[in-house]
């Protein structure tokens, strides 16, 4: 993937212009597609860094782009801001719950979503090759490679779900509250909501497993790794 290259797909050729700009003005490399077939195919040749896909697309709608794309191994890892004139929370729910890393309302400003896709990309810039390896029972991070197992078998997680599991395991079974969570994960330019935690970390506990049970939530306050005493 390019981070510098970012895929803008929307049928409204204003929004495609508007976007365009503002994106090359700060300093990236853009490509444009006008529906989900043609959005899917140059992101699986050209390898984006990042796809901003609108939700209401002609022939195949955003959502069903989502799934095909976090469904293929080459376009999997790429992160995707969604892009839609509908405010509900259901359909930021149903985003985040296919993979989405973030959610965009129009209308919108150029500015805050060249500051989003900032903000997304700098999640995803790979973690320092000195940081330690962690392990808590039957889970290892290793930071070098990107990498979470459970008993030896890769999980396959977003650079997002990887911070956040990161640091919930560094917390040592401290509770994180759900502001201080986006803050360490999502960081404090993000635009994104409380409930963003608990739908990534549904998603989280879906993927690890029986290792999913570690996590525990403490209502009203946030999440934190139970502790060997609480087991």
């Amino acid at each position: 993937m390019e981070s510098n290259k970012i895929l803008v797909v929307d049928d409204e050729t204003d929004i495609l212009t508007l976007l365009s700009y503002n994106l090359k003005k700060a300093g990236f490399d853009v490509l444009t597609a006008k529906d989900g077939p043609e959005a899917i195919e140059i992101a699986r040749a050209r390898q984006p860094g990042l796809v901003i896909l609108d939700i209401m697309l002609p022939n195949m709608d955003g959502t069903e782009v989502l799934k095909q794309l976090k469904a293929d191994t080459k376009t999997a890892g790429i992160p995707v801001i969604m892009l839609t004139a509908k405010g509900e929370e259901v359909d930021r729910i149903v985003g985040f719950e296919l993979g989405a890393e973030d959610y965009i309302t129009k209308p919108f400003s150029p500015r805050e979503v060249v500051l989003r896709v900032k903000a997304v990309l700098k999640r995803f810039k790979l973690p320092r090759s000195d940081e330690r390896i962690i392990t808590y029972r039957d889970i290892t991070i290793d930071p070098s490679k990107h990498r979470v197992t459970v008993r030896k078998d890769t999980i396959d997680l977003t650079p997002t779900e990887f911070k956040l599991l990161k640091e919930l395991l560094e917390a040592g079974g401290r509770v994180l509250s759900r502001d201080l969570l986006l803050d360490m994960v999502w960081g404090q330019d993000c635009y994104v909501t409380p409930r963003t935690v608990d739908t990534h970390i549904r998603r989280l506990r879906s993927k690890l497993g029986y290792a999913g049970r570690y996590i525990e939530t403490v209502r009203g306050v946030g999440y934190r790794i139970k502790t060997e005493e609480d087991q």
